[in-house]
């Protein structure tokens, strides 16, 4: 497996789409999405500590619905306006800590790259490697994931800072299980949250020793 490193200023949490109609409450939640929450909250406050940018993606279309294009015949329930902008079910979910740093961005598709303009938020920053957590673990998160890479991006992708939903007769431990294994294959580097903290929380303490000894110097 490949084992990336973390230089906090080069480095951009990425949260996918916690929203309402993805988080709780709607047929297409996470059935873990509050848990997930919970834990991409915490990662959050490590991230801005550590002085690496978050950034909150929202999957919104026009508020007249005049982008939904092909979207609309594969997810019908698009139709019904649920990620339209404006909307309560598109908005994000009040219990997502939201920080006056953190950059917020709206993507029309299920990918954060396509039709944004991500990559040159990243990399007018320097930025060369994403953290990748959110809902669903094997549509937008995925998507995401697979996009960064093949832009040279180095990924993290979190497997419990994900989560998705049943389909049909999969379970979503299933899908959440194979997605991190086809990641972790040739994607990206699959941690779980408390992975991804204890490794962001090493780089700030050896950053940190490394002033000191200069200081003494």
């Amino acid at each position: 497996m490949v084992a990336f490193a973390i230089v906090p200023e080069r480095t951009a949490l990425v949260n996918v789409d916690m929203q309402n109609c993805f988080v709780h409450g709607s047929p297409i939640s996470a059935p873990d999405g509050l848990i997930v929450l919970g834990r991409i909250n915490r990662l959050a406050a490590t991230c801005r500590a550590a002085g690496i940018l978050v950034i909150h993606t929202s999957h919104v279309l026009r508020s007249d619905g005049s982008n939904m294009g092909v979207l609309s015949e594969i997810a019908p329930i698009v139709k019904q306006g649920m990620i339209n902008k404006g909307s309560e079910s598109a908005a994000l979910h009040k219990g997502l800590d939201v920080d006056p740093r953190d950059i917020l961005l709206e993507k029309p598709r299920f990918g954060a790259f396509h039709g944004t303009d991500l990559e040159l938020i990243l990399r007018s920053r320097g930025i060369d490697t994403i953290i990748v957590t959110g809902i669903a673990t094997n549509v937008c998160c995925e998507t995401t994931a697979r996009e960064a890479t093949v832009r040279d991006f180095r990924v993290f992708f979190l497997s419990d800072g994900t989560a998705t939903f049943d389909i049909g007769d999969v379970s979503a431990a299933e899908l959440q299980r194979a997605t991190c294994a086809t990641l972790a294959l040739v994607f990206a580097q699959v941690l779980t949250v408390d992975e991804m903290i204890r490794k962001i929380s090493g780089t700030a303490r050896s950053a940190g020793a490394l002033a000191e000894d200069s200081v003494r110097a």
